[in-house]
């Protein structure tokens, strides 16, 4: 392992990829010195755990009903969390709906930054009337609030899973683009670029080789910070009968089924509601020790 260490912090590298490795491996020594991102990246992890070992941590089928046992309080017996209305497991429930949660926040994160990204480094790089147009364009996305924008797209689209990931999406590009054209205006203009683009590069090429990159950490950053937003319009989605749709076991179709039992049997709605406020602090403490670590004006501070 010390080999593997002075390898990787050698400060004259022998090729690129060493020199990535070794960015990469001090990049995780100054996440790991922060307490609250290593809490935020443990809550991610098991998140992402319990997705994939979904049936291995519920003991029960999440769709099975037994109405003798509706309503249960929690700590009973084989149904720790309680159950619901139709006498389903709370926490079965909850730990399968952790896969529909890592699916959404999986393909908004793959999508809307992706579009964003592609907007904003053209916008930046071109100026002129393409930054004018696609700016524009980006203006009238961010004028709506996301939720309502989201909200008009399901009602359009109809309800469920890929839906309401499709509407989400097309709500949550304008930040990227903002972020992107933001990056491309810094670096545009500098002696590399000017060089490369002298050897006869290339818009498509300097835009995907040397200007994305540059963009990339303020990108991720803004991802992990806006995972929590995600995770709330699609609960808020489910929560108005517009995203997913029963018996699948989301959060925030949870709550919604639960919120006429909130007063007297508090569990329903209380627990699915926990799950989203767990996995958003997550999203957040992750973001900002990345942010700590890969802004560079963070990071000298």
């Amino acid at each position: 392992m010390t080999a593997l260490t002075l390898w990787l912090t050698d400060p004259n590298p022998s090729s690129r990829r060493q020199a990535r490795l070794g960015q990469a491996w001090l990049a995780w020594l100054r996440l790991r010195r922060n307490p609250l991102a290593m809490l935020g990246l443990f809550i991610i992890a098991g998140l992402c755990l319990t997705a994939a070992a979904a049936p291995v941590f519920a003991p029960q089928d999440p769709f099975a009903q037994n109405l003798a046992e509706r309503l249960l309080p929690p700590g009973t017996p084989g149904h720790w969390l309680g159950t619901d209305d139709f006498g389903r497991d709370i926490w079965s429930r909850i730990v399968h709906g952790a896969r529909i949660t890592l699916v959404i926040v999986a393909l908004v994160a793959v999508t809307a930054p992706l579009i964003g990204l592609l907007i904003g480094t053209v916008a930046g790089y071109f100026g002129g009337w393409v930054d004018s147009v696609l700016m524009r364009i980006t203006d009238i996305f961010l004028a709506f609030p996301r939720l309502i924008l989201a909200l008009a797209l399901v009602a359009v689209l109809g309800p469920g899973v890929q839906n309401a990931v499709l509407a989400i999406a097309l709500t949550a590009w304008p930040p990227y683009a903002r972020v992107a054209r933001a990056e491309t205006l810094t670096v545009r203009n500098s002696d590399y670029i000017a060089a490369v683009r002298l050897q006869g590069a290339g818009a498509g090429r300097i835009i995907w080789g040397h200007v994305v990159p540059m963009c990339l950490p303020s990108v991720i950053i803004r991802v992990t910070l806006d995972m929590a937003g995600v995770i709330l319009i699609a609960a808020g989605l489910g929560f108005l009968g517009l995203g997913v749709q029963p018996p699948l076991p989301e959060w925030g179709l949870m709550i919604s089924s639960g919120r006429k039992f909130l007063f007297e049997q508090w569990w329903v709605a209380t627990m699915p509601g926990l799950a989203i406020f767990t996995v958003s602090l997550g999203f957040n403490l992750l973001g900002d020790g990345l942010r700590d670590v890969l802004d560079p004006r963070s990071a000298s501070r």
